[in-house]
């Protein structure tokens, strides 16, 4: 177990207080597991810092939607159809047949997600995490402080029997509570600018269309997206490069598509990892949640869905462990993810690091997306969150499609 943190010496702990579970970072994931314990009964608090949006092109899949009840009215888009442009730029269109992908808002979407895990009984609470402690009884402590009118800080401690890190990728909460490796986790960089929406629509901009750029020049290392979300529209890129300037790629994405005009709303920048940790919990009171345990889709860069499921697992093992005193519950949650996504994400892993590495290969990859057999399973996939097994014939026949490109038999 890690030394705890340092408590600066100009903040002072004022209260100390005691939850069945404290839930730290209120993004989906936390918020999630906040509202899936406090249900249950148990006493949470959810602490999160104040103004952080994490940059995110915003799709929520059916099944998302579906499970986790979310409500009309937070889709600002419906998605028809994705498009996938090359590095000659290529477009090849996906329609989703008999369907749609909702795109979200996170600053609406969290916000709400918040707000229902306090109406559904969990202490809400704005303050910044600085220190995870523990009292001389071993109870673990959440330091984190407050900002006051006058500038100074005030530094709150509150006690809980279990504490999920629902923090953020390369999370500060698993790392100094002595989970293995929370900040060494690998990321894609990923910024973005959320800016107005083109009034009238274009050849490179469709209201119900995602756009996505397999380009060198847009992203060396992953891709660049053009997201609507009805009033407003999400452009931005991912790199893991740490000399490739996203801005300047932003810039260029919003010149090529006709929107270096239309009102700048918000940017956002942030690390998104792309690697589950191999452990999840601390073995004794801690467990990850969300992008602090590594669980965005490789290749995708897909996040939501995984961060509400993976938050839903946390609080359910959070829950065990605090019904049967047993601390080895909370492996349940990574087992059981894993059980059910770890096959795509490695898959995804794979695809990435091969068809992502070079321009020439990323116009193979666009190539495939035009066959039917790849578009129909992709979407199938994506909706509901697992592998289709009605159609072997299909898996066949983009195998050997794969393996043509692959090899270069055929040209892209």
């Amino acid at each position: 177990m890690t030394q705890a943190n340092h408590v600066p010496e100009q903040l002072q702990p004022e209260t100390s207080e005691v939850f069945d579970v404290i839930v730290v970072g209120g993004g989906p994931a936390g918020a999630t597991a906040a509202s899936e314990l406090a249900r249950a009964g148990r006493s949470v608090l959810l602490l999160d810092r104040a103004g952080r949006i994490k940059p995110c092109g915003g799709a929520v899949p059916p099944r998302l939607i579906r499970d986790f009840a979310i409500p009309n009215h937070l889709l600002k888009a419906r998605i028809t159809k994705a498009r996938m442009i090359s590095p000659s730029d290529r477009g090849v269109d996906m329609p989703i047949e008999g369907g749609y992908v909702g795109m979200v808002d996170r600053c609406e979407f969290d916000e709400w997600l918040r707000e229902r895990a306090a109406s559904d009984g969990a202490e809400r609470r704005t303050g910044t995490f600085e220190a995870f402690e523990r009292d001389r009884d071993g109870t673990a402590v959440i330091s984190y402080s407050r900002g006051a009118a006058s500038g100074a800080k005030q530094l709150m401690r509150a006690r809980g029997r279990l504490i999920i890190a629902a923090d953020g990728a390369r999370s500060q909460v698993a790392k100094q509570a002595g989970i293995p490796n929370a900040e060494r986790v690998p990321c894609v960089f990923a910024y973005h600018e959320i800016v107005a929406s083109p009034k009238q629509e274009s050849e490179s901009f469709e209201s119900d269309r995602c756009d996505v750029y397999y380009q060198g020049k847009l992203s060396p290392d992953f891709y660049a997206w053009v997201f609507p979300h009805g009033e407003s529209t999400s452009v931005g890129v991912g790199s893991a490069n740490k000399g490739f300037s996203l801005r300047g790629a932003v810039d260029a994405l919003r010149s090529s598509t006709g929107m270096s005009g239309n009102e700048t709303i918000r940017r956002e920048g942030a690390p998104i990892p792309l690697k589950p940790l191999k452990r999840w919990d601390n073995g004794r009171d801690v467990i990850a949640a969300g992008d602090a345990a590594g669980i965005v889709a490789p290749a995708s860069g897909e996040g939501i869905y995984y961060a509400m499921l993976g938050g839903q697992l946390a609080a359910h093992a959070a829950e065990r462990t605090l019904s049967t005193g047993d601390v080895r519950q909370l492996t349940g949650a990574r087992k059981e993810f894993m059980r059910a996504h770890g096959r795509v994400f490695w898959i995804l892993g794979m695809m990435q690091k091969f068809w992502y590495s070079s321009d020439r290969r990323r116009e193979r990859f666009v190539s495939i997306c035009q066959d039917p057999d790849v578009q129909y399973l992709t979407w199938q996939a994506y909706m509901e969150k697992k592998l289709v097994k009605a159609r072997p014939g299909a898996h066949l026949r983009i195998f050997l499609k794969d393996m043509a490109h692959l090899l270069r038999v055929v040209s892209p």
